[in-house]
Formats: C-alpha cells, sequence, structure tokens
C-alpha cells in the first residue's frame, strides 16, 4: 500500500518532531497499519518507510545490500537533492564523513578514529571528565534554584568534553556549538541562519552549505596546525592518519572533523536534556535514583530511547531484495524511522513510559551493525557522570515553564529544559 499523504508529510514536518506527539501518533499509526509500505511526500520521491525495530535492525544488518551512500542519507526533496548534485559534482552529499561511506571505504575510515573511542581507552579520561562535569554541576547551583537546563548544562558540558577531545580551544566552543545547531536546526526559525520561518529547498540547500564551508575553513586551520605540531588529540590523528596508505583527502577529512564536532556532543546533549525534562515530569523515577544510583545506568539508556536524537538515516537497495514480505526494487529508497523503532510496541512494554527501570532496553537509537555510533561509548560515560555528579548534590527538580523541541526531521532534541531545583 501507499502511505497516505498526511501521514507521509507528517513524518518528513521538521514541525512534527518539534511537537513530539503528531509525530508519535503518525509512526504508531504505522506500525499497525503499515509497517513498511511507501510514502510520497510533496515534493519527494518515493520511499519505504521502515518503522518497526525488527525490521530497522534487518536492514542494518545488511550493508552490501542496503547502502548509506548511493543516494542522499537523510531524506531530502527532489529539487534539494538536485541542487547539492548540482554544487557537488553529482555527489547527493555536501559532505563524506563515515556516514556517506560503505564497505572497504568505511571501514578504511573507521579505523582511524576507533580504537579513540574504544570503552578502555577512554577510561584514561574518566577522571577529566569528572572535573569538568563537577564544573558545570558547580555552575547550576549558582543559578539560585532554577535554570534552563538544556542551555545551562545539557548542551554545554558534552560540547566541552568532546572539543577537548578532538583540541579545540575552549575559546571556539560558542562558535562550534552554533555551528552545529545551524545545520541541525536548519528548518528552526530560532536556530537556522537565515532566520527564516519557511525556507524553500534552494535556500536550505545553501544555508546548510555556507555552515559546513564555515566549519571547513575552521577546521582547515586547525590540520595546518596539527601537520606542523602535531598534540595528542583527535585533530591530529585526523590531519596526519593514512588510509590505505594515502592521506585523507580534503573533503574527507574536513567531513570527518564535522561529524566530531557535531554529532559528538549534540546527540548527548539532546538525550541529557531530554532525560532531565521526563524526570521532572515524573519525580517518583528521580526519588527512585536519589535512593538507588546503581539505576543511573538504566536512566542513560531510556534517555537515548525516549529522545532518540537521530531521529532516521536512508538506506538504498543495491539489488531486488525482500524485506518483512514486501519486495524491495534495485535502488530504492528506504528511511529508517529509529524513533518509531525506539517506541515499537512489540519489544517495548509501555513505550510511551519514560521508566528507568527498563530491562532489557534494546534502544536502536545508536544504530545497528557496521554503522554504529562510534562515540556511544563517550556519550554513556559522559552521562553517566554527570548524573553522579548531579544527583549527590540536587535533592528534587520540576518543570519551571513549558521545554520546547528543535524543529527539524533529522537530528531533533530538546532546545529548552526549564526547571526548578533544591539543592543539598
Amino acid at each position: 500500500m501507499t502511505i497516505p499523504s498526511d501521514v507521509a508529510n507528517t513524518i518528513v514536518d521538521p514541525k512534527a518532531y518539534a511537537d513530539g506527539d503528531r509525530v508519535d501518533q503518525a509512526f504508531a499509526w504505522l506500525r499497525r497499519e503499515a509497517p513498511l509500505a511507501q510514502a510520497q511526500p510533496d515534493g519527494f520521491d518515493p520511499f519505504w518507510v521502515v518503522t518497526r525495530h525488527a525490521d530497522i535492525l534487518e536492514v542494518e544488518r545488511f550493508n552490501d545490500l542496503y547502502h548509506n551512500g548511493d543516494r542522499a542519507t537523510v531524506v531530502t526533496t527532489i529539487e534539494a537533492d538536485r541542487k547539492v548534485r548540482e554544487m557537488m559534482g553529482g555527489s547527493p552529499h555536501l559532505v563524506r564523513s563515515l556516514v556517506q561511506m560503505d564497505g572497504s571505504d568505511h571501514r578504511g575510515y573507521r579505523r582511524l578514529t576507533q580504537a579513540s573511542f574504544m570503552l578502555q581507552n577512554l577510561r584514561v579520561l574518566e577522571a577529566r571528565i569528572r572535573d569538568i562535569a563537577k564544573g558545570f554541576i558547580d555552575r547550576m547551583l549558582e543559578h539560585d534554584g532554577r535554570c534552563d537546563f538544556a542551555r545551562d548544562v545539557a548542551f554545554l558540558y558534552p560540547l566541552h568534553v568532546v572539543m577537548e577531545v578532538i583540541g579545540v580551544p575552549e575559546s571556539d566552543e560558542p562558535r562550534m556549538l552554533k555551528l552545529t545547531q545551524e545545520l541541525f536546526g536548519n528548518a528552526d526559525p530560532e536556530l537556522n541562519r537565515s532566520g527564516s520561518e519557511v525556507m524553500d529547498a534552494s535556500t536550505g540547500v545553501d544555508t546548510v552549505q555556507s555552515v559546513v564551508l564555515d566549519f571547513m575553513t575552521y577546521f582547515n586551520g586547525i590540520t595546518e596546525d596539527r601537520r606542523a605540531k602535531p598534540r595528542q588529540d583527535l585533530a591530529s590523528v585526523i590531519a596526519n592518519g593514512t588510509v590505505d596508505g594515502q592521506p585523507l583527502g580534503y573533503l574527507e577529512a574536513m567531513s570527518y572533523y564535522i561529524i566530531a564536532a557535531t554529532a559528538g556532543h549534540d546527540t548527548t546533549s539532546a538525550s541529557t536534556a531530554g532525560g532531565m525534562w521526563a524526570l521532572a515530569e515524573n519525580p517518583e523515577q528521580f526519588a527512585r535514583l536519589k535512593a538507588d544510583p546503581s539505576l543511573i545506568n538504566g536512566l542513560i539508556e531510556e534517555s537515548i530511547r525516549w529522545v532518540t536524537p537521530v531521529k532516521h538515516f536512508m538506506r538504498s537497495a543495491t539489488d531486488d531484495a525482500e524485506l518483512s514480505g514486501q519486495k524491495i526494487a534495485k535502488g530504492d529508497w528506504l528511511f529508517l524511522s529509529y524513533a518509531s523503532g525506539n517506541r515499537d510496541e512489540a519489544v517495548f512494554d509501555a513505550p510511551f513510559s519514560f521508566d528507568i527501570s527498563r530491562t532489557p532496553n534494546k534502544h536502536v537509537a545508536f544504530g545497528y551493525g557496521a554503522h554504529v555510533c562510534l562515540g556511544q561509548h563517550l556519550a554513556r560515560m559522559e552521562m553517566r557522570i554527570l548524573w553522579e555528579e548531579l544527583l549527590s548534590r540536587v535533592e528534587s527538580v520540576e518543570l519551571d515553564g513549558t521545554p520546547k523541541r528543535m524543529a527539524a526531521n533529522f537530528v531533533c532534541g530538546p532546545k529548552s529544559v526549564p526547571i526548578r531545583f533544591k539543592a543539598h
């Protein structure tokens, strides 16, 4: 069947994700009535919408059959796709990071930094991350019992950790945060570079491209510095690294920095802010955490499932295939809805309830298979340390106004979480 146009238009509408309930209801309807069906929103090429947890895992499992890089990796209009290809000499991508790579290419580039993000190698950072976390909790407590947890803590703490890992000076962190929000918040009038409520596809591509170029100009300077004076940081690994015996190409190196400098903190920020939002709405869960800090790991996984910062990725079929009884043709485009998979009633009991004791919690927020999130262990470590420090010093939390989500259909989380809190 073809998905009704109102549902198809909802699942690509950035404002529906800002609303939350509207997009959740659309995906709940799809899981029930059309769990794997084709959508053709206005102005888009048709694509399959993969809504069930099991089907998402199936696509992620077969990387040779379902490619990342052959078509746009994020759902995009026909006009925006045409504009990008025109700019990029036929490529559907403005950047070429791990997300846009497949096969041996992906493996080679991933191997370059994989060791840096392995759990045993991250442990050496734990004491430094704890110092950073303590500093942010100190600043939070200086706010006299009320703050915007998203803007004052959740955005800034993972940003500082990741920029230190990359080797970006602290004085440049505000610039990195602004560029990240302009990139992921391109459809949000409060965050995008143009300040426009509605941008046409062409303007949208132009503003994203201008943000990407600003990132590249910045990181080209970092690259030159690290080639002249390498340090113990991720920038030095990227600047001096080789893949198959060759230095990284300019586009690939700049794209590596961009994904580390954006997804490396924004998704952790979103999960942290969303976790606090849910706890402020569920004071009994906060009380349970206070009484039993061993529930922190459960809080982390549930926050990541609850927010699912990366809403979707696209794949394209390299051959004819069958998925869940449906015939997928070579070249077909598939929309993997992680947001839907993480609310799948077949996998999660009471999926619309926030439950820090949920076990097992097999969410798909980090993806699965060869493309599973490289920074997942660092994200979990940052969240764990922050919550350990916060819980030891904060007695209770409640909302102090209405939280707001970013308008975006790709990467999206809270942009404001006003809270009142009591410190010890």
